[in-house]
């Protein structure tokens, strides 16, 4: 009769042990998704802080120039002055593939003075 009884508490010290385990367990699982959720709203707000930097790079504002007499070099210089680099290699690209200045002022979002000072300039930062 011992070793029944000795069994019978045993296996009820292991039900009531499990009651506490269990809960752990969930807390555990509750805590893991809550991380999760958390890693996941962070890197979307990464990303899009990335892409409006990124849009600030691509569409940098054009600087203004004063309009006073200046000779047809100062003038391009001006005109590219303001442009990133970026879009000036486009310039460039577009023209190596045959577009004329209008064409490529509508895909580039500059005007026709501006796109054929990057010609002429031959993508150079004067």
């Amino acid at each position: 009769m011992d070793l029944s009884l000795i069994l019978i508490i045993v296996g009820l010290l292991i039900i009531f042990a499990s009651f506490f385990v269990g809960k752990q367990s969930k807390q555990l699982e509750k805590d893991v998704e809550e991380l999760s959720l958390n890693f996941y709203q962070e890197t979307h707000q990464l990303k899009r802080r990335l892409k409006a930097v990124e849009e600030e790079l691509l569409f940098e504002p054009q600087s203004f120039v004063k309009k006073t007499k200046v000779s047809p070099k100062q003038t391009s210089k001006a005109n590219i002055k303001g442009i990133h680099q970026i879009i000036i290699s486009q310039v460039i690209t577009l023209h190596k593939q045959g577009y004329n200045t209008e064409e490529i002022s509508k895909r580039s979002s500059l005007s026709t003075e501006q796109v054929q000072a990057i010609i002429a300039s031959g993508g150079n930062r004067l």
